[in-house]
């Protein structure tokens, strides 16, 4: 049965007025993959025999936002809620030189060439909206096999596989998340062409590769992911620093599941759709300092500064994939504070305070624990800290200052260097529930750092 929602409402008017104005309309790609898994689509896309032209002047509020191609954006509703459908011409793509765009476009009457220039069997399958049944199968309209391979749980590519690829990079990467997503297995000679084809992915734009990456790694199915990635040599060419991880070893005391590249998976394994992206990727690259760091040493393997190696990498993998300020500053945090978790113990209280203070503090509580889970299991530290940061009240963690330069200035104490070493001292002694009101302040001032 179709879903009634907003956004298939608004696509089924759409679909309707082109149909009849004597054109071909039908719900194409995603959405009827989803509908057919049982799935809610995000959002509906109609493909169309209609010209950008005629779809442009048959609604009041349309967007030519890749009219070159075929593709329009009709809205429906106010300006606050309104809801966007993007409608496709039926077109036939010349070659790909760029490895992304097509050099040239015709625009076709024939919903069949259409569907043939798309990536994937699963995603080439069209829908007739008018077909006024609850039955969808018998609404479909499949050119390709779509939904035998929907039913074999397979990813292949449309037609010659090293074609599709070659005229967009980026669906080599796309063929394994949908791979991953959904559980399915990738054909084997979509599979064997993504190996032959795998350092064409150095043209895609780092951005695209990131925003491919960053689904992957937050739709739920993150593990299975990178595990397609390495069985067709992408990882490599995308991520050649997590790559490295395979065969790096592990002190077995400390990591009885295996090497570096195994408790990365088991950690990637844990994270759950919808999670934040700077969490992923933090999970992703939290060792990624160790396999340049591997020592052995007579009592046994040694990663001495992987921590700041890691963050170093990090930086420059983020840089490389243009994440914005943000969510660098985040992701190399993670990184940064991972083993942080194991002084907890032993840390004073102002320290653990600090700790604390770190920007979306839950997301290192959430990597410290699947860290421990993707080793021994062992969660005492993790235990620890979380009891401690839930049962300490804000403004035990961030308490108003005691005193500022202002205080000190009139103290007799002459603005300077010192004076940042002076109020540190009195915040830590302010954190370690020493002292406690402005007096408490001054004097611990006088006694530790006297007027010269």
């Amino acid at each position: 049965m179709l879903p009634i929602t907003r956004q298939f409402e608004a696509a089924l008017r759409i679909a309707r007025e082109l149909r009849a104005a004597g054109y071909e309309a039908h719900f194409a790609g995603g959405c009827v993959r989803d509908l057919l898994l049982g799935r809610e689509p995000r959002d509906y896309d109609l493909a169309t025999s209609a010209t950008p032209d005629v779809v442009l002047e048959s609604f009041p509020r349309t967007f030519a936002v890749g009219a070159h191609f075929g593709v329009v954006l009709v809205a429906e509703g106010d300006a606050d809620s309104h809801v966007l459908t993007e409608v496709a011409t039926f077109r036939s793509d010349g070659a790909y030189s760029d490895g992304r765009h097509p050099d040239v476009v015709r625009y076709t009457t024939s919903a069949e060439e259409d569907v043939q220039r798309r990536d994937f069997t699963i995603n080439g399958l069209l829908l007739d909206p008018s077909h006024g049944t609850d039955d969808l199968r018998s609404a479909v309209i499949d050119f390709v096999g779509g939904v035998a391979d929907l039913d074999a749980g397979v990813v292949r590519a449309i037609g010659r596989a090293e074609q599709r690829f070659e005229e967009d990079h980026l669906r080599m990467l796309r063929g394994v998340r949908f791979a991953a997503r959904f559980g399915f297995e990738l054909e084997a000679g979509t599979a064997a062409a993504m190996r032959r084809l795998a350092a064409k992915t150095a043209a895609v734009s780092r951005e695209r590769v990131r925003d491919e990456l960053t689904k992957m790694l937050t739709e739920g199915q993150a593990r299975r992911a990178f595990e397609l990635l390495d069985q067709t040599g992408l990882l490599a060419e995308v991520l050649p620093e997590v790559a490295r991880m395979k065969g790096v070893e592990q002190p077995p005391q400390y990591h009885p599941e295996g090497d570096v590249w195994v408790h990365t998976l088991l950690l990637l394994s844990q994270l759950e759709a919808g999670c934040p992206l700077t969490l992923a990727w933090g999970a992703l690259l939290h060792d990624v300092g160790k396999p340049p760091t591997f020592r052995r040493a007579p009592e046994r393997i040694r990663f001495d500064g992987h921590v700041e190696v890691g963050v170093a990498m990090g930086a420059e993998i983020c840089r490389r994939f243009r994440f914005s300020n943000d969510e660098t500053r985040q992701i190399l945090a993670l990184i940064e504070n991972h083993m942080r978790f194991a002084d907890a113990t032993r840390m004073k209280a102002s320290t653990l305070k600090r700790f604390f203070r770190l920007e979306s503090f839950d997301q290192h509580l959430a990597l410290h624990r699947m860290d421990c889970m993707a080793a021994r299991g062992n969660l005492d530290n993790w235990e620890f800290v979380r009891d401690r940061y839930f049962a300490i009240p804000e403004e035990a963690v961030r308490p108003m200052p005691l005193i500022t330069g202002r205080e000190l200035i009139a103290a007799g104490y002459k603005p300077g260097a010192a004076f940042k070493e002076i109020l540190l001292a009195v915040e830590d002694a302010q954190l370690e529930g020493a002292i406690a009101t402005e007096e408490d302040a001054l004097q611990l001032v006088k006694e530790r750092f006297p007027v010269m």
